[in-house]
């Protein structure tokens, strides 16, 4: 009897995430579906640091330092390494509500505001949590189905709550949460050196070939030395401007959203409960404490979705999947070697005795 082979597909759990975001290597990726700015970003990085190292750099080597070069490729590598940690990593979304969670909450919620009236609205949901003795109100989302944690935040452009979220970032193409905002914030410093480094160094070019044939022969024959100094200059502004910013919101231990909302410097004048009190604890929390995992499990299986005519019984399957092997044999003496016996149903009819061969040649 021939058991048949029932294919399994192996379902990933990034196939069946909601949201509005794109995965990639098999779900290891993961980045916003509006990623056009940031192929512009990874554009001018390149194309400006290209056309650096392939021109001004050698000159400049010669003329002045080999480690001209080696310094700013560093710098380079480093805020790619950054800008691509950022863009592909997880900020900390946080996983909706099952069916049968939010039909918890629902329940208790009604329990606690009890029936509203037809025709009133029904009172703003959310709960009290104490942080460092200061009441925070924690929110629910009506597209999660959850109470946000503290700091949380729902991104309309990516359509996930984000813990500790900051802001979303088209530059980077994702989200700046809470699992990716030092590699941000590494990403603006790195870059912003980059940027001062690359124009400074373009100037110093400009400059010693003009002792040589003049600045205008100078501006001719170099026409890609004027590009960069014209990105550098147009960029270098806002570029140190975001990280002289966020390094303001590092050392109040604050978040970008928070500062827009004027969570902690509104009228109430509330202080912040996140804050240590001092710059250096606030740094190192925010920018050296430990890296939370990721609570979404992209890559785990969900269960298998067979297809075939008829699912296989227990016994088929366990028995398919076992190795074949043959049955271990003991090496015996002729002395222990066990009768043979057999019961009467399965003993073989006898058959007829065949004449001796020295009475067969007599017979001849």
């Amino acid at each position: 009897m021939s058991v048949m082979v029932v294919r399994k597909k192996v379902t990933r759990k990034w196939e069946k995430l909601p949201g509005r975001n794109t995965f990639c290597c098999d779900g290891r990726v993961m980045m916003a579906r509006q990623k056009g700015i940031f192929y512009l970003t990874l554009f001018l990085i390149l194309g400006t640091c290209t056309l650096f190292f392939a021109f001004e750099c050698r000159y400049l080597a010669v003329q002045l330092s080999p480690a001209i070069p080696v310094f700013a490729a560093m710098l380079f590598l480093f805020s790619m390494a950054t800008l691509l940690r950022t863009s592909f990593s997880d900020p900390g979304v946080i996983p909706r509500a099952l069916p049968d969670e939010a039909a918890f909450i629902e329940m208790e919620i009604e329990a606690t505001n009890g029936a509203v009236p037809q025709g009133q609205r029904p009172p703003p949901r959310i709960k009290n949590f104490q942080i460092n003795n200061q009441i925070v109100k924690l929110k629910y989302c009506y597209t999660c189905k959850i109470f946000r944690p503290p700091r949380a935040s729902h991104c309309s452009i990516c359509d996930n709550c984000v813990e500790r979220f900051d802001h979303h970032c088209p530059w980077v193409g994702n989200c700046v949460g809470k699992r990716n905002y030092r590699y941000f914030y590494l990403f603006i410093l790195s870059l912003s050196l980059l940027t001062i480094y690359v124009f400074a160094f373009n100037i110093v070019y400009v400059a010693l070939k003009s002792l040589k044939i003049g600045f205008l022969e100078t501006l001719k024959e170099t026409p890609g030395t004027v590009l960069e100094v014209l990105i550098c200059f147009f960029t270098l502004w806002s570029v140190v401007g975001l990280t002289g910013f966020h390094t303001f919101l590092v050392a109040l231990n604050q978040t970008t959203n928070e500062d827009i909302k004027g969570s902690w410097t509104g009228k109430n004048r509330v202080q912040n409960p996140y804050s240590h009190g001092n710059i250096v604890k606030n740094c190192c929390e925010v920018l050296c404490g430990p890296l939370p995992p990721s609570v979404l499990d992209r890559r785990g299986i969900l269960p298998l979705e067979e297809s075939g005519s008829r699912p296989p019984s227990t016994q088929e399957t366990s028995s398919s999947l076992l190795p074949q092997s043959p049955a271990p044999t003991e090496h015996l003496n002729s002395n222990e070697m066990p009768e043979e016996s057999s019961t009467p149903e399965e003993m073989p009819p006898p058959e007829p005795p065949e004449p001796p061969q020295e009475a067969a040649e007599a017979e001849k």
